[in-house]
């Protein structure tokens, strides 16, 4: 390992706040979270638009990772920041090793996820919700409970099977370095959309093509322009998290959608209206962002809506008095960003430099951002 072998080691985890995607997102420390690199994303990142800066994670830099396999089957996964960058410069930032030394097996993984979730941070599936109640019945006990999201524990199985079977060890792996955009929240509820009409990017294959013009088409994708990819809300009567995975949405109707909005802004106690205001406001200040974005393209891009299930006492207990002025910048701490821009495309992107040319702003995201928008304000006239 040579000299960076004394510093900072930092245990690399699954980010357990994963409701959606396919790559495996893991946590590089408390406020920064690592994905696998794609040249277009970081392409995306390096040219992004001032003004949308507020609607996306804030891009950290690169980091290379590879992975060491010895002989009892323990995988490594070392980091370095600033070596191999994809412009073959280094970086500035003093080597920094990460290593996850474990056996990859299901309980393993499974514990991991226990473990980096505080107290009743359990995260459960509708499945696991049923098996519990009916025990509770027969017994008057309850259960012990052991879950966790689901969802991200299956992309990190995945992605670490297929980074293990490759074998090649000295193969330099590199992953971009994102805000975490959840760490601020204690029981992170997360809305995961996958936004616009159409989701195959200009690269796609005419398989891969006809596939995602088939999965828009039978969901709400095609009829509104945004579907559920995932959704993880936390419970506060049961202390523990409903999730819902992107298979769940992909078979919604229009009317499903809008009762599943519903859901993840009820607490398991009440609709949590007073939420319904600032995203509704934060979703029309990136409406408007999106509106000037020439050329651009965010295929396959998600859309996280994301508040804290924990609501602040005195406003819950009190139902206190606040004249309507009372924190109106963002009272109930709601936060709207994009991520994924793996397929995004637009002008000048280093990544690719002659794009199919797209001119004037994304019109199947602005459909979506539209409809997302009626579909809350309605909620919010009591519809």
């Amino acid at each position: 390992l040579g000299p960076a072998e004394g510093r900072a080691a930092v245990l690399l985890q699954p980010f357990v706040h994963q409701v959606g995607g396919h790559t495996s997102m893991l946590t590089y420390d408390e406020h920064t979270v690592c994905k696998p690199l794609v040249s277009q994303e970081l392409s995306f990142y390096e040219s992004l638009p001032l003004a949308m800066r507020q609607f996306t994670p804030q891009y950290k830099g690169i980091v290379s990772v590879h992975l060491k396999k010895d002989s009892l089957g323990n995988l490594t996964l070392i980091a370095s920041p600033g070596l191999g960058q994809p412009d073959g410069t280094a970086g500035g930032d003093p080597p920094v090793t990460l290593w996850h030394k474990c056996k990859w097996s299901h309980t393993q993984v499974t514990k991991t996820f226990k473990d980096s979730c505080p107290g009743k941070m359990l995260l459960r599936t509708d499945l696991q919700y049923h098996t519990d109640s009916l025990l509770e019945e027969a017994n008057g006990k309850q259960p012990e409970r052991k879950s966790h999201n689901p969802w991200g524990l299956h992309c990190h199985r995945q992605h670490l099977n297929r980074m293990s079977s490759k074998h090649n060890e000295n193969k330099l792996h590199q992953f971009l370095l994102l805000e975490n955009v959840v760490s601020k929240y204690s029981y992170p509820c997360i809305l995961d959309l996958k936004m616009g009409t159409r989701q195959h990017g200009d690269d796609a294959s005419e398989e891969k093509k006809a596939r995602h013009i088939k999965k828009c088409e039978q969901s709400t994708s095609a009829s509104l322009g945004v579907r559920i990819c995932g959704m993880q809300v936390y419970q506060a009567d049961t202390g523990h998290f409903l999730c819902k995975d992107k298979y769940y949405g992909r078979k919604l109707s229009p009317e499903g959608f809008q009762q599943t909005l519903r859901q993840f802004l009820c607490n398991g106690n009440q609709l949590r209206t007073d939420l319904l205001e600032p995203i509704i406001l934060r979703l029309k200040a990136l409406l408007a962002v999106i509106r000037k974005q020439s050329s651009y393209r965010f295929y396959s891009s998600s859309l996280l809506i994301i508040y804290d299930g924990q609501e602040h006492k005195e406003s819950a207990d009190h139902h206190l008095p606040f004249p309507k002025t009372h924190g109106t910048t963002n009272p109930s701490r709601v936060d709207v960003r994009m991520i994924d821009f793996a397929h995004t495309t637009f002008k000048g992107s280093k990544s690719n430099p002659n794009p199919t040319p797209h001119d004037g702003p994304d019109h199947g995201y602005i459909f979506g951002l539209e409809n997302l928008i009626k579909i809350l304000q309605s909620l919010s006239e009591g519809k």
